[in-house]
C-alpha cells in the first residue's frame, strides 16, 4: 500500500536522507525537479511554454530545476522568484546560479508591482509552474505573495502546475488559506500528503502525481510505519 505522509513525515524523510543515507540534498533536489518536469512534458504534449513562479525557498528550488529541464527539453521557459534574493535557501541560490549562467529568462523580484506584472504576462499557451510555497507553510499567506496567487488563478493559462502542494493549502489538514492556488496538477514528492487527499484540498489539486526523489524506498515505509 502506498503511504501518504504528514508535513513532519516528509521533513524526517529527507533529514534521514541526507544523515543517514548520505544523500546530499541538491541531489534530492535533482531528482524531485527532473522527475517533474518529465511529467510536465507528459502532461501537456501540445505547448513547449511555460511561466514559473518561484518562492526563495526549495519549493522554489525545484521549480529552477524544472525550469532548467523545460529549457534543455526545447521549451521556451521564464521564471520569476518572488522576494530577496538574500532570503533564497542553500539550494535554491545554486540551482538559479546555474539556470542564470544558462542565460534563460529569469529575474528576482522582491516588488511587489513587478511581481504582479509578471503573473498579469502569462498567455493562453503558458503552462504555468506554482513554486511558491511549499509543504512547511501553515497559516495565511502574506501579502504580497496573497495577492500574486489571486492574479495567478484568475489568468488565462494552458494548465496550472503546483509543485509538491499548491501554494496556501496546508500539507496536513488540507484546507485552503486565504489565497490558495488552484492546480490542474500537482506533483508531489515521495508520497502524497495527508492533506492532498483531504475533502477540503478537492477543488485546488486537481490530478495528483506522485514524483521519485531518489530516498531509499525502505526509508518511507520506516517513517510512514509500514511494511515495505
Amino acid at each position: 500500500m502506498t503511504p501518504v505522509l504528514t508535513r513532519e513525515q516528509i521533513r524526517r524523510v529527507d533529514q534521514l536522507a541526507i544523515e543517514r543515507y548520505g544523500i546530499a540534498g541538491l541531489v534530492l533536489m535533482e531528482n524531485a525537479g527532473r522527475n517533474a518536469a518529465e511529467i510536465i512534458r507528459n502532461t501537456f504534449p501540445d505547448t513547449r511554454q511555460v511561466a514559473i513562479c518561484c518562492g526563495p525557498g526549495n519549493n522554489g528550488g525545484d521549480g529552477c530545476v524544472i525550469a532548467r529541464h523545460l529549457h534543455n527539453a526545447g521549451w521556451s521557459v521564464r521564471l520569476m522568484v518572488a522576494g530577496e534574493r538574500s532570503r533564497m535557501s542553500a539550494d535554491c541560490a545554486t540551482n538559479y546560479r546555474i539556470i542564470e549562467a544558462m542565460g534563460l529568462d529569469v529575474a528576482v523580484m522582491a516588488d511587489a508591482e513587478a511581481q504582479l506584472g509578471f503573473a498579469g504576462s502569462v498567455q493562453g499557451d503558458d503552462v504555468v509552474v506554482d513554486a511558491l510555497l511549499g509543504t512547511g507553510f501553515s497559516g495565511q499567506v502574506r501579502s504580497p505573495t496573497a495577492e500574486l496567487i489571486e492574479v495567478l488563478n484568475a489568468g488565462d493559462r494552458r494548465g496550472m502546475v503546483a509543485v509538491d502542494i499548491p501554494s496556501g493549502l496546508d500539507c496536513d489538514t488540507g484546507l485552503p488559506s486565504n489565497a490558495t492556488i488552484r492546480a490542474d496538477i500537482t506533483v508531489t514528492f515521495v508520497a502524497k500528503k495527508t492533506g492532498l487527499i483531504a475533502q477540503a484540498a478537492t477543488e485546488y489539486v486537481g490530478r495528483i502525481c506522485v514524483a521519485d526523489i531518489g530516498a531509499p524506498r525502505e526509508l518511507v515505509y520506516e517513517i510512514a510505519g509500514g511494511d515495505v
